[in-house]
């Protein structure tokens, strides 16, 4: 039986605080003792470089994904379980999901909220029903949720939507909702058309 599979998106930079390091090196740590594995962008930096660490320490199988073009500036970790070089940001990105059973983004930057949001909408839109999460380390997601908030309340998106992303502070914790999570019942209509009032469909366990 394959072990369930954890792709955390986070930070190429550790950011200011020590806080993110302890947050990233936890999640590492838990996804080891939980006895899954982790795929990441396959970086030796940063929050990325401390969760692969700390996942191979605590007897993970760690995967990573990185374009070639990356090789040398994101200094690929030469211990993990698998590497993957690939051509191109897109291919990584596919290869991240397909291996995923559950997706978590710890802080980070542009990418990151780019890579949560992307598989966030595809989790919407039923391209997958894998759940997506996210650790909010020290309140670093909180302007993001107000802004998800805001989309619910402001008529561009429906609540089962929104309520559809974990969210944790605790990396035991976001790691038990990922496993145990269950996908809510989906419209036919898209997640935006059904906020128009203008279509009347069946909704589909």
């Amino acid at each position: 039986m394959s072990r369930f599979t954890v792709t955390v998106f986070c930070g190429s930079s550790s950011g200011f605080d020590p806080v993110y390091v302890d947050a990233a090196r936890a999640v590492g740590t838990a996804i080891g003792r939980a006895g899954m594995a982790l795929v990441y962008g396959g970086g030796h930096v940063g929050l990325m470089g401390t969760v692969a660490d700390a996942a191979l320490a605590a007897g993970a199988e760690v995967t990573g994904v990185i374009p070639r073009a990356l090789q040398a500036r994101e200094a690929v970790n030469e211990d993990l379980t698998e590497l993957i070089l690939v051509d191109t940001m897109h291919e990584r990105k596919m290869l991240m999901a397909d291996r995923a059973d559950a997706f978590l983004a710890l802080p980070g930057g542009p990418g990151t909220l780019e890579e949560l949001t992307e598989q966030w909408t595809w989790a919407q839109l039923g391209i997958h029903e894998k759940p997506v999460g996210l650790l909010n380390v020290d309140g670093y997601f909180d302007p993001l949720l107000a802004f998800v908030a805001n989309m619910r309340d402001r008529g561009f998106t429906h609540p089962r939507y929104t309520d559809m992303l974990v969210v944790a502070t605790e990396a035991s914790e976001a790691l038990a909702r990922l496993r145990d999570y269950v996908p809510p019942t989906r419209s036919e209509a898209s997640p935006g058309a059904e906020m128009t009032g203008a279509l009347s469909l069946p909704v589909r366990p």
